[in-house]
């Protein structure tokens, strides 16, 4: 049986290893400033909201709390099961399999988009950028948190580890779909050193995952990332 939906770009962490991939989830930005960045922009309070690339659902009660209703979508098949386990108590969350390009909502159907680590990293990702236009609602909010390769210790990290990637171009990119960026300082906050040796190895390729291992003693990482934002 197919594992996920033709189209989708693999993920090299959490289709690898989804039980390691929620640990990174509980230690990332423990203060919530990209909630409370979001919140500013665009509250989801009584809003259709859509989370794309949801995984394994983590986020899903966190907007199901105060949002209308919340759809989950995830292209690959195991993970959009446990997202559905994850919110079958929350009777207005709804998980469906799909990809970015092919969403499985209605026309002008949603309020707030969210997309976290998605693989929506600029230039490729156009036709997902086609269906957010599609079915987000007249002064609605979409919303796609990236990795800040310029700065903090896990931009080094990630610079060190994916030297082709050219921030210069993805931020040139989101500027000319008309997304605003917000730069901002979270962090990781592991309480067990095998957890954020376990993370660093799903995230990084192994000879790199080695150095950072070995130069890195702490349990906090300072990592910047960029929130991108479009007013449609």
């Amino acid at each position: 049986m197919t594992t996920a939906l033709t189209g989708a770009i693999p993920s090299p962490n959490i289709w690898g290893d989804a039980a390691t991939y929620e640990l990174e989830n509980q230690a990332v930005d423990p203060a919530g400033g990209l909630e409370r960045a979001m919140r500013q922009i665009r509250d989801w309070r009584g809003a259709q909201v859509l989370d794309i690339g949801c995984g394994t659902g983590f986020h899903l009660s966190r907007f199901a709390a105060t949002a209308a209703q919340v759809t989950g979508v995830e292209p690959h098949r195991q993970l959009a099961a446990a997202a559905a386990r994850r919110a079958r108590s929350l009777p207005h969350v709804t998980v469906r399999q799909g990809t970015a390009q092919r969403l499985p909502v209605p026309d002008a159907s949603i309020e707030v988009a969210h997309a976290r680590w998605a693989y929506f990293f600029g230039p490729g990702c156009e036709p997902g950028l086609a269906e957010l236009r599609r079915v987000m609602r007249r002064g609605g909010v979409a919303f796609v948190i990236d990795n800040d390769a310029t700065r903090s210790t896990f931009g080094g990290w990630f610079r060190r580890a994916y030297p082709r990637y050219d921030p210069v171009a993805v931020e040139r990119f989101w500027s000319t779909q008309d997304f605003v960026r917000q730069p901002l300082e979270i962090c990781w906050r592991f309480t067990r050193r095998a957890d954020f040796e376990a993370v660093v190895r799903i995230e990084f390729p192994p000879a790199i995952a080695d150095q950072i291992v070995a130069e890195h003693p702490e349990l906090e990482v300072d990592y910047a990332v960029n929130l991108w934002w479009r007013r449609y």
